[in-house]
């Protein structure tokens, strides 16, 4: 749709400022830093990203946040994480070897994922993993033919507590047909939380749920609250066992179009929230000390502090249909327009304030008809090949999710700060792209 206003500023981290009608973040001309490290390019302003993890940090207090590293991680984010005094939730070994390759205390990480295997089981025990999510009795068996003694690993049980979360189905896991956890229906979960208690090899430390991400509501989480505050009175009761803790997973939305500026709550406003209906849970429960409340965020962290840079190089009108302008990036760096219909803003960093009354469709470069950043972006009148445009808020599941799909490399990773730019993550280079292949 045409917009006759230039972009809200509100979906840019909070340091962006005007300078000359050019967008500057972290003191850093945007426009400009296209110009010196290429696009695409992805592009945080590090502030952005430390005020948002202690945010969490202060609302649920120390101990009690582990920053979701599927959002968006690399050496430089995990330090940042660890320096924020966050946990840090991993999914696999990849990511578990990237946070001790960046000195991320083992203590403080937390190990998910639906099917670990043993590799990866041994990994994590061997390192010191502070919490193993179990995620399936095979896993829970696996766990204890590994276990030394019941001083490794707390393990969380995940359970699935059958609330929908009214999000996209490929990101909603916490209903019954999930392949996430143990259904809390009949003794499912009961039997695997069972098997981890009376393991001597084994250390319960609590349950774990999930209900998918992007949520706007505050409902799912309640009804989520006393599904699991429910369940750990069942624990104690069943099995004598008071549960220390219990994580309710992430999930806070973000929002990516201006529309949707004032829909999310804030960082603060929901962990308050939270925090009451957790309590007013436990009470209904009849639990007088309430088990530890931990969340595990990502998007709401790392996704607002994030712009991506691309380079218009064709714009073709096709008379009576629509306008496509395609950059040199496309589905191999932003996957989720084609995967879950995702939106997103588009401007012109070097004039922002632009009104945007034009009506382009900006395609990527991709053999793909379904590769389409933005479907409909409002741009400016003017809007030529050559000019450099980004899309804001998409510091997580881009970079994470990209893929050298048409070989195309990797974009480069830069923080912004006090007017600094460094890069964290080097572009990748045609010769990267063939260095894994064996040749007789």
């Amino acid at each position: 749709m045409t917009s006759p206003h230039p972009l809200d500023l509100r979906l840019l981290p909070a340091s962006a400022t005007i300078v000359n009608d050019r967008l500057e973040v972290g003191g850093v001309d945007v426009a400009g830093l296209a110009e010196r490290f290429g696009t695409p390019l992805y592009v945080y302003d590090e502030d952005e990203l430390i005020r948002r993890a202690t945010a969490y940090r202060d609302a649920m207090g120390p101990g009690n946040v582990a920053y979701a590293s599927k959002a968006f991680l690399c050496v430089a984010m995990a330090r940042l994480v660890a320096d924020a005094g966050l946990a840090l939730d991993v999914a696999s070994g990849g990511e578990l070897h990237i946070a001790l390759h960046a000195g991320f205390p083992a203590a403080r990480i937390v190990f998910h994922g639906n099917d670990k295997s043993d590799a990866e089981l041994a990994q994590a025990i061997e390192a010191g993993v502070g919490r193993i999510v179990v995620d399936s009795h095979d896993e829970i068996e696996r766990i204890s033919k590994l276990a030394r003694s019941n001083h490794g690993p707390a393990l969380l049980v995940r359970v699935t507590p059958g609330v929908e979360a009214h999000t996209h189905e490929f990101i909603e896991t916490g209903t019954e047909d999930s392949k996430f956890g143990f259904t809390v229906n009949g003794d499912y979960a009961l039997s695997a939380i069972e098997r981890v208690i009376t393991d001597e090899r084994l250390r319960f430390g609590g349950l774990h749920c999930h209900i998918g991400s992007q949520i706007d509501m505050r409902a799912p989480f309640a009804r989520t609250a006393e599904v699991m505050a429910q369940l750990a009175s069942q624990v104690r009761d069943q099995f004598g066992v008071e549960v220390p803790e219990v994580t309710i997973g992430g999930g806070l939305g973000v929002p990516y179009v201006a529309e949707d500026v004032d829909t999310f709550p804030t960082i603060a406003s929901f962990c308050v929230a939270l925090r009451a209906d957790w309590e007013a849970a436990c009470t209904n429960a009849g639990l007088a000390a309430p088990p530890r409340l931990t969340v595990e965020p990502g998007r709401s962290i790392a996704a607002p502090a994030g712009i991506t840079l691309y380079r218009v190089g064709t714009i073709k009108d096709i008379p009576g249909v629509r306008t496509y302008a395609a950059v040199d990036g496309g589905m191999s760096d932003n996957p989720r327009p084609a995967l879950y219909g995702a939106r997103y803003e588009v401007f012109v960093p070097a004039r922002v304030t632009a009104a945007r009354p034009r009506v382009v469709s900006i395609a990527g470069k991709h053999c793909e008809q379904g590769d389409v950043l933005v479907q409909d972006a409002a741009v400016p009148a003017d809007l030529a090949v050559g000019d450099v445009i980004a899309t804001p808020v998409t510091g997580a599941y881009a970079y994470s999710m990209a893929s050298n799909y048409n070989r195309l490399p990797r974009p480069a990773v830069v923080f912004v700060r006090a007017g600094e730019a460094r890069v964290v993550v080097r572009r990748e280079t045609y010769d990267d792209l063939v260095s894994l292949d064996v040749i007789d």
